[in-house]
């Protein structure tokens, strides 16, 4: 009995409040998970370009993205073989195995690559931040919280990065005679504007989080400078994790 009742005692004097994530911390990983869902709809979308609709008979091109064409009855001039190309197809499909070489030059295989590195990154920030607000595991994210928000910023500044150079990329190039033809026929459409947008939300929401890393810092130094005190406390009466320090109560009757 009196061993369990001690343990009580001293579990109830030892209770610890478990601190909760502070608002800029929530602010940038909601930023996050909105970059997120906005990377991820410009991932997938096959808009990236697009034809004028009036325009799109002569062409016989119609839209594309980063993994998607979609053509009308469209006749390569380099290929020997009287073969229509129609509707909408991924890339490395066998319907544009022929072609492939031509609708993937080595300048939109680094799009490709740079924007699937930006998913990845955004992919993995998201995942560490909902840790970090959850608060789970407890005793990894209390004692490395700034660290771990410092590694979200890097996440989120990396995937900026990556976006930045996949739409510079390729609106330095879409309009190049040697890729698609016409191309006076054919315009940026929407899901390169979500790129550019995506970019944006994740170098402000990187931003916002260096800016709580280096608050979460000055809370764990304050913190550890608390608890010093608390553990190696000075004076008479002071006491130590709740117990009497014996060397000053023996001052005290001396």
């Amino acid at each position: 009995m009196s061993s369990y009742h001690s343990h009580h005692i001293r579990s109830e004097k030892y209770e610890i409040q478990i601190p909760k994530p502070s608002s800029a911390l929530v602010y940038g990983g909601l930023l996050t998970f909105i970059g997120g869902v906005i990377l991820l709809i410009a991932f997938a979308s096959p808009y990236w370009l697009a034809s004028f609709e009036d325009t799109r008979t002569e062409t016989a091109f119609n839209n594309m993205g980063l993994w998607e064409y979609c053509f009308d009855d469209y006749r390569h001039p380099n290929y020997q073989f009287d073969k229509l190309f129609t509707g909408c197809h991924y890339v490395y499909s066998k319907e544009y195995h022929i072609i492939r070489e031509w609708l993937l030059p080595g300048w939109m295989l680094a799009v490709q690559t740079f924007f699937t590195l930006a998913f990845m990154a955004s992919l993995g920030t998201q995942i560490l931040l909902a840790a970090l607000v959850v608060r789970w595991p407890l005793g990894i994210v209390i004692q490395n919280e700034w660290i771990l928000t410092f590694i979200s910023c890097l996440g989120n500044a990396t995937a900026a990065f990556m976006i930045l150079l996949s739409v510079a990329i390729f609106g330095a190039n879409f309009d190049r005679r040697d890729w698609l033809q016409y191309p006076n026929y054919n315009y940026l459409s929407w899901s390169y504007a979500f790129a550019v947008g995506t970019m944006f939300v994740h170098g402000l929401a990187a931003i916002a989080l260096y800016v709580e890393s280096k608050e979460a810092k000055e809370r764990t130094i304050e913190g550890e400078g608390h608890l010093a005190l608390q553990m190696h406390p000075t004076g008479p009466g002071s006491t130590v994790g709740g117990m009497s320090n014996p060397g000053s109560e023996a001052q005290h009757y001396m």
